[in-house]
């Protein structure tokens, strides 16, 4: 499918546990800058943000930049269910997609991710060669709060409140932690991927590469959320380059409505432009 300067390649990837559904979005006449992979959010996440993920792939398509996004396993189009996921096979499908991605792309590679995806990304970073920047769009620095807080979207539909789903979350975490699978939001959550989930700490995992942390907030500034310059500092310590910036905007990930953030898109594309 052609567009105005670029051309869009949907495919299938062949993924340890099935088809990956991807899109490639490359620059028409020349050839690339370089390549960026882009890593989807959790869940209902990844469909509510799917609309900005596609106006920020075009921009950077536009800007003569190669992008791939691709559907995880057990998300969007590709192969399974979304229980049947891990995040060791989320890692696997990445770097499926990276070496694709850099087999047919020139220049630079790049990973950008959003929420769960940036944290993928990040991890990425630390176990591949060759990445030289990382895009993250306000990732999730510690994951067992977020476990809880996805836990909690059950919660909600069973109108449980204070003390009460409290006990509740422990006791759902004490399922998850025996090996059962629970339904949340619509999605099988498994053991395995809750287990991993807690895990992720991003203050414990410094990227080799230089990052630029962005997020969307109430007011502009270069300096995001207290918990998220927590991690900041703790990767500047370690020796890793950061750029960080809140720009105004709606949390499009969790929304009700499809939402837009023209503020996060054109920071985005500032930051890539800078990279020679």
């Amino acid at each position: 499918m052609r567009q105005t300067g670029f051309e869009i390649e949907p495919f299938f990837l062949a993924g340890e546990q099935g088809a990956l559904f991807c899109i490639h979005l490359y620059p028409t006449g020349a050839a690339p800058k370089g390549g960026i992979l882009y890593l989807h959010p959790f869940a209902e996440e990844m469909h509510k943000s799917r609309h900005m993920a596609a106006l920020q792939a075009r921009r950077f398509a536009v800007e003569g930049y190669a992008v791939l996004q691709v559907d995880l396993t057990g998300c969007g189009d590709s192969a399974c269910d979304f229980g049947d996921a891990t995040w060791e096979t989320w890692l696997s499908d990445a770097r499926r997609a990276y070496a694709w991605l850099t087999a047919n792309t020139t220049g630079p590679a790049i990973l950008w991710g959003l929420r769960t995806g940036a944290s993928l990304a990040v991890e990425l970073a630390g176990a591949l060669s060759g990445v030289e920047r990382l895009l993250l769009w306000q990732p999730v620095v510690n994951g067992e709060q977020y476990l809880n807080q996805f836990l909690r979207i059950k919660l909600a539909s069973e109108m449980l409140g204070g003390s009460q789903a409290q006990s509740v979350t422990k006791d759902l975490r004490a399922k998850l932690e025996t090996g059962e699978s629970i339904e949340v939001g619509g999605y099988m959550l498994g053991a395995a991927m809750a287990r991993d989930l807690a895990r992720l700490k991003l203050a414990d995992m410094p990227p080799p590469c230089p990052a630029a942390w962005l997020e969307a907030g109430a007011e502009e500034g270069d300096f995001p959320t207290p918990a998220s310059q927590r991690i900041v500092d703790a990767w500047r310590a370690a020796g890793v380059s950061v750029r960080t910036r809140t720009v105004t905007g709606e949390p499009f990930w969790v929304t009700q409505e499809i939402t837009e953030c023209p503020s996060l898109i054109e920071a985005t594309t500032e930051y890539i432009l800078e990279f020679k």
